[in-house]
C-alpha cells in the first residue's frame, strides 16, 4: 500500500495525505478521484504539461520518465529536475511513500 503526501504551492491549501493507496493509478488519477485540484487539459494521455508536478520523495515507486513526456515538461511552468507529468506517474510496486507539490494551479486554464 501506498501513502501519498501532497503539499502545494498554491497559498491557503493545507497539505494532504492519502493512506492504504494500491498500485495501478497515476498521480493524476489519485489526486481527481479525491478531489484535489490538478489540472488535466489533455485528458491525461500525455499531451499537454497541465498536470506537471514535482515529485519529492518516492521516485523510486514510478516508471522512468520517458522521451516524450520530458517534451512535455519543458514546455511546464517552471520545469525542475523533479518534475514529472502527474498522468504519466502510476504507481508500480508493493507500496511505499511519496511527497508530491503541485504547482499553483490557479495559473492555468482548463480543467
Amino acid at each position: 500500500m501506498y501513502t501519498i503526501h501532497f503539499k502545494f504551492e498554491e497559498k491557503g491549501l493545507e497539505p494532504i495525505t492519502l493512506s492504504n493507496l494500491e498500485a495501478g493509478d497515476s498521480i493524476l488519477e489519485i489526486a481527481l478521484k479525491n478531489n484535489i485540484e490538478l489540472h488535466h487539459n489533455c485528458g491525461g494521455v500525455c499531451a499537454c504539461s497541465t498536470c506537471h508536478v514535482y515529485i519529492q520523495k518516492g521516485d523510486e515507486h514510478l516508471p522512468e520518465i520517458t522521451d516524450r513526456e520530458e517534451d512535455f515538461i519543458d514546455r511546464a511552468v517552471n520545469p525542475r529536475l523533479n518534475s514529472r507529468l502527474g498522468c504519466q506517474c502510476v504507481l508500480e510496486g508493493d507500496g511505499g511513500e511519496l511527497e508530491i507539490l503541485v504547482p499553483d494551479q490557479s495559473q492555468f486554464l482548463g480543467e
